[in-house]
């Protein structure tokens, strides 16, 4: 009954649904690192403090920035912390402006932080392309611009072409370049933000490098900070010296300054084993291949099906995941949420639906690397089956699918807004009698 990474594609877009090697869990088990406690003296963990060290090196490697972040413990949190490191850089320029942009092919997220830290958001119309323009960009930008938010690739599976530009007209404007990294797994070891001008991005290590984020958790979300920001990264950190790797608690006298702390201590240990075990096994030519393989796995599926499903922003190469939207679908009465639905019948988890909210009835598939074509075949043969059931007319197999899993579809409306949160054992026959 449980559905799993191992077991069948996980299509989710926008999450980065991989293949975790069990050797990354064994790794994360092992005596000395899965054992550990926060509160023991740092004297006693210094292979910890090696590893965090060592993890930090190589995401700014990848990312082309100078200093990381690693206790924020989602992506949401990391984009939390890196929007405080601009506030606190703005802050100590005596400045407090008070607007993010916010594409509207951003993650949902994104908005949502600015608005947490008080900041008013303006959104950014994009191209009928589905990219962003700097030229709006820069219709936006003023003396209250904080900084702008773009994820990139972007919700729409496509690369952001003009980012150096955006990211030269929001330093022109004095603002600071917040990117959204959920959507690394598509460009590690193939574009290092950093040189793109960006100053701040979080990184889903729990999807990036090896742990998928399904299951509630743990996740971790560092970010890697520009030199402009670098000086206001929150603490702890781990530096290395003439002594070793050393944990750095408090404010010191280097100058820096840390604009507080994201939580109590150093981050999640069990995620950066993992992704250093990821990272150490693929090395950087491995994690290239990774990113390259994704984004050819995304392609073979738009290949696949572009004759029968419909994508928003024409016949394009995609990143790391395709975009369709529910244009096919019309005059057949069968909806997004029907067709993802009778996925579930097809023993498919069903793609991320109705997200982006820019494309009508969207059907986001991400495949990952993961998949090997014999996997990708079968899961373009089923939903080429799905397709053209559809468009033959044949409703019945769709509005009350799904029909063989173990629960039935459920009232979605109802069960947003009249959850059923607690679980009450059934009352017996003879009770029910009575």
């Amino acid at each position: 009954m449980n559905y799993g990474i191992d077991t069948g594609v996980f299509p989710l877009g926008s999450c980065t649904m991989k293949h975790n090697p069990r050797l990354n869990e064994k790794m994360a088990r092992l005596p000395g690192l899965g054992d550990i406690h926060p509160l023991q003296p740092a004297s006693t963990v210094p292979g910890a403090l090696e590893l965090i060290a060592e993890l930090s090196r190589w995401l700014c490697e990848l990312t082309g920035m100078p200093a990381v972040a690693l206790t924020p413990k989602a992506g949401a949190h990391g984009e939390l912390c890196g929007m405080m490191a601009i506030k606190a850089a703005l802050a100590a320029r005596g400045e407090a402006r008070s607007v993010v942009l916010v594409p509207d092919s951003a993650h949902g997220t994104n908005p949502a932080t600015a608005a947490l830290l008080g900041y008013r958001v303006e959104s950014i119309a994009v191209r009928p392309d589905g990219t962003v323009d700097p030229a709006e960009v820069k219709k936006h930008l003023s003396k209250d611009v904080a900084a702008i938010m773009l994820t990139n690739p972007n919700t729409c599976g496509l690369f952001e072409r003009d980012v150096a530009a955006i990211a030269d007209a929001v330093h022109a404007a004095g603002a600071y370049f917040y990117a959204d990294g959920a959507n690394f797994n598509a460009i590690v070891g193939k574009v290092r933000p950093g040189d793109l001008g960006v100053d701040a991005m979080h990184i889903n290590l729990h999807k990036t490098f090896s742990t998928p984020h399904g299951g509630g958790g743990p996740g971790a979300g560092p970010v890697t900070l520009s030199a402009a920001l670098a000086p206001f990264a929150p603490l702890p950190h781990v530096v290395v010296d003439k002594n070793g790797a050393r944990l750095v608690e408090h404010a010191d006298d280097s100058g820096d300054k840390p604009f507080g702390r994201m939580c109590a201590f150093h981050g999640q240990m069990g995620m950066f084993v993992r992704a250093m075990s990821y990272m150490l096994s693929h090395g950087a030519d491995g994690m290239r291949q990774a990113s390259e393989d994704a984004v050819l796995n995304a392609n073979y599926m738009r290949a696949g099906l572009k004759d029968l499903m419909s994508l928003p922003f024409g016949d394009r190469p995609c990143m790391h995941e395709v975009l369709f939207d529910d244009s096919w679908l019309d005059g057949t009465g069968i909806s997004t949420l029907d067709f993802a639905k009778a996925m579930i019948d097809e023993g498919y988890h069903p793609m991320t639906v109705y997200f982006p909210l820019v494309v009508h009835g969207a059907m986001l598939i991400e495949p990952t690397e993961s998949e090997s074509k014999a996997s990708l075949d079968l899961f373009v043969a089923a939903l080429r089956d799905l397709a053209l059931t559809a468009k033959r007319g044949d409703t019945e197999r769709f509005s009350g699918a799904p029909y063989y899993a173990p629960r039935r579809r459920l009232d979605e409306t109802r069960a947003a807004r009249s959850p059923v949160l607690r679980w009450v054992k059934p009352a017996s026959q003879s009770e029910a009698a009575e």
